[in-house]
């Protein structure tokens, strides 16, 4: 009698089919609940200070970075210049004509930068201006 197993070689075999199954599957599931929107902000430090905080409505909010970029309403507005500062606070006052305009001004910001806000909103016709800080500990 032989008692003697014979050993075979062969080699397991990896079914892929199923993997790539579960990955398109994981795959299908990301690109339907992933959001593609953008929303682009600029960094802002605010400065500090003590005032009494007054309830304005609605307002329009201009975003000033520290090195001289402008976001009006969570948008950037690419040309720096007054004269497009200005157009651009003009056609937001147009959807929201009782809106005051709120500038967020970072507190490493130019006064230059701040400065050509103020005279783009006079140009636009906003009456209603102030300044956001936070508030001293």
């Amino acid at each position: 009698m032989n008692f003697r197993h014979r050993h075979s070689h062969d080699e397991p075999e990896i079914n892929l089919i199923p993997l790539i199954d579960v990955l398109l599957v994981i795959l299908i599931f990301l690109a339907a609940t992933t959001s593609f929107t953008q929303t682009r902000q600029l960094p802002i430090a605010l400065p500090q200070a003590r005032a009494q905080v007054l309830d304005t409505g609605p307002a329009l909010e201009l975003a000033i970075s520290r090195d001289g970029q402008y976001a009006l309403n969570g948008h950037y507005i690419d040309n720096a210049a007054p004269d497009a500062l200005a157009a651009a606070l003009r056609l937001a006052a147009v959807e929201h004509p009782d809106a005051a305009l709120r500038i967020d001004a970072d507190g490493q910001a130019s006064h230059a930068a701040v400065v050509l806000a103020l005279e783009a909103a006079r140009q636009a016709d906003i009456r209603r201006v102030s300044f956001l800080t936070q508030a001293r500990p």
